[in-house]
């Protein structure tokens, strides 16, 4: 299954969006193990940096870009379909468009690879009158 913003626009809660993203990966399982060099080197590559930067402003900076969700901390740019060592090595532009990107924060993205939902924060719920449960 190719995921795509397009797609994931038209689904407007944030557990929507998770549920859509999710890949149920093992924690542990090896990425790309001893080739890391690869992925490292295009995570500091002027294009990614281009490529990240243009999802962040598309998203605002929201958590799988759902307003209320905002990012306050250090984000992540998620690739909706998981890179494979062939996409560096051919070159493949899909892994710098950002119709296959996504804004995220560290947790959500580790819950999205590792189905964990008890990473997903909750939204801010603001006080209302009469309201007198404690935090």
């Amino acid at each position: 299954m190719i995921r795509t913003y397009s797609e994931l626009r038209r689904l407007e809660t944030f557990e929507e969006r998770y549920e859509y993203l999710k890949l149920g990966g093992r924690v542990g399982a090896t990425t790309f193990g001893f080739d890391r060099h690869f992925n490292q080197g295009f995570y500091r590559s002027s294009q990614w940096k281009s490529a990240r930067r243009e999802a962040i402003i598309r998203d605002n900076g929201c958590d799988l870009g759902v307003p209320g969700y905002e990012i306050n901390g250090s984000l992540l740019v998620h690739h909706m379909n998981p890179v494979a060592i062939e996409d560096l090595i051919d070159g493949d532009e899909s892994i710098l468009d950002a119709r296959f990107l996504i804004t995220t924060t560290t947790q959500t993205h580790n819950a999205i690879h590792y189905g964990d939902q008890s990473l997903l924060r909750t939204p801010f719920k603001e006080r209302a009158f009469g309201d007198t449960k404690l935090w």
